[in-house]
């Protein structure tokens, strides 16, 4: 038996698809779900969301999963209904209630104060039921033999937390934050800080990243598979691996320099405006003919003297 390369089975596509996961479904269940509904040779998501969990899940294909990481580190934005009054296991509804408290009556100031408390720079301990890994091993596995594990405390930011009560034990928010945030924790610190304990009752993610509208759900999908009999109407949902770097600013080299570029090279770039650019910045790199971007190359970083080294590359034909 040689040393032959296993051949990928499935469609080479490339581009981003904005999922609305359904509540109930593992993340990795509905990417192996919509990665069959395309045939696709190569697909990964950005950022598990936990089966209670619905919402934005962008999916990337082919070239666009090597971009996944910038929406990984990206900023998101949370929908959550908190009850009060009782604490789960797991921090969610589908956890067992290990403690129910009282509910204290609080007026809109109190809350807000207490509530307010939370935004800006906070440090938050992860949950045991997550996907870090302590010793090569899932904490919620551990978590599920009883097994508890010491974490150190993270910082997070929480750049923005609009608070209503609906009724006297549910507490409705919009979380604007940082990477890295479990809004699990988050609503238990504000349960043990209003000492009645609370734990997430309904959450959906709205945003990530650049991303915040045009979902697609996997009902969506199948329903145009099954009327119009092709998987390449399925690819009218897709946006361009580059739609991952939106907010990044972006350079252009001509296609003597792209050929450089793609061979791991520093290339010149075609009228750089420093104005809006630092050195060491990261940006995308297009290839520019007739003064038209006309091809996306991938991710590179700023150099002295109107270059730019490649950090990222999309595959060249």
């Amino acid at each position: 038996m040689g040393g032959r390369a296993r051949r990928r089975k499935g469609r080479e596509l490339n581009g981003i698809l904005l999922l609305d996961k359904p509540q109930g479904s593992s993340s990795n269940g509905v990417l192996q779900k919509v990665k069959r509904l395309y045939s696709a040779a190569k697909a990964g998501h950005t950022g598990s969301l936990d089966p209670l969990a619905a919402g934005m899940l962008p999916i990337c294909f082919g070239e666009a999963t090597k971009f996944s990481q910038y929406l990984l580190d990206a900023d998101k934005k949370y929908y959550v209904v908190a009850k009060l009054g009782e604490t789960t296991n797991t921090g969610d509804a589908e956890g067992e209630i290990i403690q129910k408290t009282a509910v204290s009556e609080w007026t809109d100031k109190e809350l807000e104060t207490i509530v307010s408390a939370f935004v800006g720079e906070i440090e938050q301990i992860p949950p045991m039921f997550s996907a870090l890994k302590h010793q090569g091993q899932p904490l919620y596995k551990l978590a599920r033999k009883g097994i508890e594990i010491e974490r150190k405390a993270r910082p997070i930011t929480i750049y923005s937390l609009e608070w209503k009560q609906l009724d006297s034990e549910h507490l409705e928010m919009l979380v604007l934050c940082s990477k890295g945030t479990y809004i699990r924790t988050l609503v238990e610190d504000i349960g043990k800080r209003l000492g009645c304990g609370a734990h997430v009752e309904v959450l959906r993610r709205l945003k990530a990243g650049p991303f915040e509208n045009n979902m697609v759900t996997i009902e969506k999908l199948e329903e145009v598979l099954e009327l119009d009999g092709g998987q390449e109407v399925l690819d009218s949902f897709l946006l361009p691996a580059s739609d991952a770097l939106i907010g990044y600013p972006q350079v252009s080299i001509d296609s003597i320099e792209a050929k450089a570029f793609s061979q791991g090279q520093g290339a010149a770039i075609v009228g750089l405006d420093e104005k809006d650019t630092a050195l060491e910045s990261l940006v995308k790199v297009w290839l520019e003919e007739d003064g038209e971007n006309i091809k996306f190359l991938g991710v590179g970083v700023l150099l002295p003297g109107g270059r730019v080294s490649p950090k990222r590359l999309m595959k060249t034909e």
